[in-house]
């Protein structure tokens, strides 16, 4: 197996489930980062790109309208010499699947959940000579672009919160001779929005039918099982600004994870004395704070690309930017409703009649916002103490239980 003789190759990547066409986009990115790529969901649209004469093609054998298997059969009729490599994945391991594939001779039959380290050693040696590298230099800024306007421009396409756990590390203390612990995994990262939101968003998704949506961490792992899971959390620290290296922006950042902490674990205690769903409000309170969070790692970005931050602009930037890009990243994410309708409770009720949960929300989200020396008087005398006859001396306790990371 040779590498691709273009010196900047062009990658055809077609797969239909969101979350694995990203993934296979920053492992790919991640061994050349240099490499053109063209990225789409059905086969159709594959087909066209074909005509773009690529270097490499990873497709999906389960794609809608033309199927992978199709895809590889139009490619191999073209009769290109040397044959184009050609990766299939798959959900079919069965034996009369994989029989079915070999006379058309792909470079590699994956059955999914891929083991993601095979696959880019593979790329490796697909789109690498042996002893080189690529070096890519970070994108510069357009000539006259403003803070705001860039981060309007990254608004309907950021990638989210930083992360703010050691994955790499929780991810290896999960692992065992059997496979990975997911119980394990789980109270490692549980306390990152970023990882809680991406897997809840990656169970949920078109790909993994069910009639039951995800609402919470736990049930997105179990959903998505070991090895996916695995990948999806490790798959994130590939990206762009996947850490915070900026002090100024990492202080802030540390700021709303303890927000968002505190909130969760006030909602799941209020949750847990209401007989309410106590993981789904420590969810809903894990993730109140991620657009805010999201616009602290675009503003890295603004600065690798050599923008300045002036004073006063990353807290104008967070006024300003917070709340849409969380929107947006609810929305584009397409976290379950009744989690959505929870998070937005942290900032206020709206009319009609409450429920538990809602109401937990709201006041979780006030206790978690006063100072340590700040009186509960004011959030006792609140609509939400008030509904769910919770007094001040019944909030002091709440206040004085450990908060646990």
């Amino acid at each position: 197996m040779t590498a691709v003789a273009h010196s900047t190759p062009r990658v055809l990547i077609a797969e239909a489930d969101p979350w694995m066409r990203d993934l296979l986009t920053q492992m790919l990115l991640s061994v050349r980062c240099d490499a053109e790529l063209d990225v789409c969901e059905d086969g159709s649209s594959a087909l066209d790109h074909l005509r773009r004469l690529p270097d490499l093609v990873i497709a999906a054998r389960e794609l809608p309208g033309v199927d992978g298997l199709a895809l590889l059969r139009s490619v191999r009729k073209q009769n290109r010499q040397p044959a184009l490599p050609f990766i299939l994945l798959s959900d079919r391991s069965d034996s009369a699947s994989v029989r079915e594939v070999l006379p058309l001779a792909p470079t590699a039959y994956l059955t999914k959940p891929l083991n993601m380290e095979g696959l880019k050693a593979r790329l490796h040696k697909l789109l690498l000579e042996v002893g080189q590298e690529v070096a890519c230099e970070v994108p510069t800024l357009t000539p006259g672009m403003t803070l705001d306007a860039y981060l309007e421009s990254r608004r309907q396409n950021s990638d989210g919160a930083p992360l703010l756990s050691d994955v790499q590390a929780a991810v290896k203390r999960a692992l065992n001779p059997h496979g990975l612990n997911l119980k394990i995994l789980e109270a490692d990262v549980r306390s990152d929005p970023q990882v809680t939101a991406v897997l809840i968003s990656a169970a949920n998704s078109a790909s993994l039918h069910g009639a039951a949506q995800v609402q919470t961490l736990m049930q997105a792992l179990t959903k998505l099982g070991s090895t996916q899971s695995m990948n999806l959390i490790l798959g994130l620290t590939l990206k762009r600004s996947a850490r915070l290296s900026d002090p100024q922006l990492a202080e802030q950042a540390e700021v709303y994870w303890n927000l968002s902490l505190h909130t969760a674990e006030f909602a799941r205690t209020l949750a847990r004395q209401l007989d309410t769903d106590e993981e789904r409000c420590y969810c809903a309170g894990l993730l109140h704070c991620l657009g805010d969070l999201a616009v602290l790692r675009v503003l890295q970005e603004w600065r690798l690309a050599g923008g300045v931050l002036e004073d006063g602009e990353t807290a104008k930037a967070l006024r300003t930017f917070g709340a849409p890009f969380g929107s947006e990243l609810r929305r584009r994410w397409r976290l379950p409703l009744e989690l959505r309708e929870l998070i937005a409770a942290v900032y206020q009720l709206g009319g009609g009649v409450y429920s538990r949960d809602t109401l937990a929300m709201n006041l979780a989200a006030q206790l978690a916002r006063l100072g340590p020396d700040d009186s509960v008087d004011e959030v006792a005398k609140g609509k939400p103490a008030r509904l769910l006859k919770m007094g001040a001396a019944q909030l002091n306790r709440l206040r004085g239980a450990p908060m646990i990371r």
